[in-house]
């Protein structure tokens, strides 16, 4: 059997309004993207990237009150979520019933695992950002954006003559 690794340390974090907080054990277990719909739409956001914890090295170190709950009787999963911000903070699977999945961006640091998976790839949306080239736009500091593509011509064709077929 083997012997789960010893934790190094904690990782905290909090909901947006600060009236969560909670804390993990690390290393974590794993970390992961989640394309589904069900984790769009809970977070809002083309996907989800989550880090996989034990149960029993997740801890509410504040706000337990403050957490509400959400459970999905069709896939059998569960969401919590601060009530009064409405911070999703954690997200519970059946085939895991023994971690809870927590939003990787209410970390305050590092977790001692990088996201290296992705599931439900299949459900990539196509106005998802997948590390295309990007330029400042100009006038607007901080603001960068994906240039249209330029079509290419075929070697030797003229853009401006027209075919005689279309005259």
């Amino acid at each position: 059997m083997a012997k789960a690794a010893a934790a190094a340390g904690t990782a905290t974090g909090q909901c947006l309004c600060g009236k969560v907080s909670f804390e993990i054990d690390v290393p974590a277990r794993w970390a992961w993207h989640d394309h589904s719909a069900a984790s769009r739409r809970a977070h809002g956001a083309a996907y989800a990237t989550y880090v996989g914890s034990w149960k029993k090295r997740f801890r509410i170190t504040k706000g337990k009150s403050a957490l509400t709950r959400y459970e999905d009787k069709a896939t059998k999963t569960a969401r919590s979520f601060c009530s009064h911000c409405g911070t999703p903070i954690a997200y519970e699977r059946p085939r895991g019933p023994h971690m809870v999945n927590i939003p990787r961006a209410l970390f305050n640091a590092r977790t001692g695992r990088q996201p290296l998976y992705h599931i439900a790839i299949e459900e990539l949306q196509e106005w998802a950002y997948t590390g295309e080239p990007l330029v400042p736009l100009k006038g607007y500091t901080g603001v960068v954006w994906q240039r249209a593509k330029k079509k290419k011509r075929g070697s030797g064709e003229d853009p401006f003559e027209m075919g005689r077929e279309e005259m």
